[in-house]
């Protein structure tokens, strides 16, 4: 029997744990976390700060490991390429590991590259908002270089408000370093990309919403098929694959996400080396695309056969994440969970699942760790799809404490 190593055992990795003993596969699991869900479901959970690679290699020691692979978790990406280089196992590898995990890296190379991408520039001290300011303009976006989670990411309007929101920004930021960048407007769209062998396979793109005011950069509905369509349709898709291969992603999934403005052009907000996003649901329903099963090929080195990638169906599919204000879920200490039966049963829906226990505390959506859930519906149309995972989300049974 092979063995998979999945770095990362949170609750949106339980997912990809289950899909790998469908396939036959033993599953070891690591994360610092004890009480990580991950844990529990592997064949083998051990406890171990992943943030060290010889950490992990002592941990499994006494294990043979055939492939190593995360699908959420962006900060086991470059520990995974670490991994598998350390094991001889299939990855993407350390270089291209970085260039897609610190943004700054990846804007360089991008830019190398001429991949179209909004103007860029990088900051470490509020003295030197002024400079980045005169070279981006405003509005922007202010980024920590390297986080994730949509955590310290604010849309700034004037020097003021760089130098009031650096701090946050840099807080989050492991490498202490900040990026500005130009704030574009227009459809924002997921893409996922699936390459082998430097050749793209698959291009899929999605809308990509996000909710109105503070909770700027946190996607919370995701529409299929996207709303560009025609010849910027087929540019966003060249632009997804132009991306990925800029990157060096030679073999693997790719998570860009992709601005269409409306005069007609393209430009990459970011690129994951992961599937992220809670993609793999999406595109299920979508496409019929099992993308948990592609990854974990991918990390055992096995040749991806033409059907696992082909699209098996095309149907309007919308994925409403469930989260406090401004979405449906009440804010406060959780004091009962209920069941999911009315929401499963509601018209349409294909999907559900609520990530919250009781004692734990939902806040106003401020990072993705704040969406506790989702809702995937199917209609003739995605705005259809959309107005039955709204509505089938208002059924969530829950109970909380507000004061």
């Amino acid at each position: 029997m092979r063995t998979v190593l999945i770095v990362g055992a949170g609750r949106y990795q339980r997912a990809v744990i289950r899909r790998a003993q469908e396939l036959g596969l033993r599953v070891v699991a690591v994360d610092r976390n004890p009480e990580a869900p991950g844990l529990r479901e592997a064949d083998v959970g051990r406890v171990v700060d992943f943030s060290n690679p010889e950490n992990v290699l002592a941990a499994i020691s006494d294990l043979e490991i055939h492939g190593v692979l995360t699908v959420q978790a962006e900060r086991a990406v470059p520990m995974v390429a670490t991994l598998a280089e350390a094991l001889g196992l299939p990855g993407i590898g350390a270089e291209t590991a970085h260039l897609m995990t610190h943004k700054v890296a990846m804007r360089r190379r991008l830019e190398e590259a001429g991949v179209p991408q909004p103007r860029f520039t990088t900051l470490r001290t509020p003295a030197e908002a002024r400079r980045a300011a005169e070279v981006v303009g405003f509005p922007a976006v202010l980024k920590p270089a390297s986080a994730s989670g949509q955590q310290g990411v604010f849309r700034v309007d004037s020097v003021a408000d760089v130098e009031t929101r650096l701090h946050d920004a840099l807080a989050v930021s492991p490498t202490e370093d900040a990026i500005l960048e130009e704030f574009i407007g227009g459809t924002e769209m997921n893409g996922i990309v699936i390459a082998q062998d430097g050749e793209a396979l698959s291009v899929i793109l999605s809308d990509r919403l996000r909710p109105p005011g503070r909770s700027f950069g946190i996607s919370w509905i995701h529409l299929y098929p996207p709303s560009v369509h025609g010849d910027q349709l087929a540019e966003a898709e060249q632009v997804a694959a132009d991306t990925v291969r800029a990157l060096g992603l030679r073999t693997g999934i790719a998570f860009p996400q992709l601005l269409a403005t409306p005069d007609g052009h393209v430009s990459v907000v970011e690129c994951a080396a992961r599937i992220g996003g809670l993609m793999a649901e999406l595109l299920r329903h979508a496409v019929g695309i099992d993308l948990l099963e592609v990854q974990i090929r991918i990390a055992l080195g096995d040749k991806i056969p033409d059907e696992l990638v082909e699209e098996q169906v095309r149907q309007p599919v919308a994925m409403r994440f469930l989260t406090a204000a401004p979405g449906p879920l009440p804010t406060g200490r959780v004091t009962r969970v209920g069941t999911l039966e009315k929401v499963l049963a509601a018209p349409g829906i294909m999907d559900a699942a609520l990530f919250v226990e009781e004692g734990e505390t939902i806040r106003p959506v401020m990072r993705v760790s704040d969406r506790r859930g989702y809702v995937v519906a199917i209609a003739n149309t995605s705005q259809d799809a959309l107005e039955r995972a709204e509505a089938a989300a208002l059924l969530v049974d829950i109970d909380v404490d507000s004061a």
